[in-house]
């Protein structure tokens, strides 16, 4: 299982992606269209064109996860827009979208402290 905490990045591709591709496919993505080493260790977020999965690729330092959600009631109810919305998801906030969940209408508690 992988844990997501506050300190992974994490990056959301707003547009769909083909999933036909395999983790070398979803790693090149990540190189060469988002301009983004895949082997950072940040989280890659990323969706289909009928928003019915969710797959996210994530380099550990010892090889890359790839794990996909496939919803069992239909679609997926909320995925960023644009790159704006993207840009500003926390951790918390994408364990709220694969919940099935707008991460917009949950109330969060303040930050304490900024973890560097």
């Amino acid at each position: 299982m992988i844990n997501l905490t506050p300190q992974h990045r994490i990056f959301i591709c707003v547009e769909a992606v083909d999933f036909r591709k395999g983790i070398d496919g979803m790693a090149g993505y990540c190189k060469n269209i988002l301009n983004l080493d895949p082997y950072s260790g940040a989280v890659f977020a990323f969706t289909n064109k009928r928003r019915i999965l969710v797959r996210l690729l994530i380099y550990d330092g010892n090889g890359f996860w790839l794990c996909n959600k496939r919803f069992s009631d239909g679609k997926l109810k909320w995925w960023p827009q644009n790159h704006l919305e993207a840009g500003t998801l926390t951790p918390m906030q994408l364990q709220i979208i694969l919940q099935q969940s707008d991460p917009r209408s949950v109330k969060f508690p303040e930050k304490w402290r900024e973890i560097n």
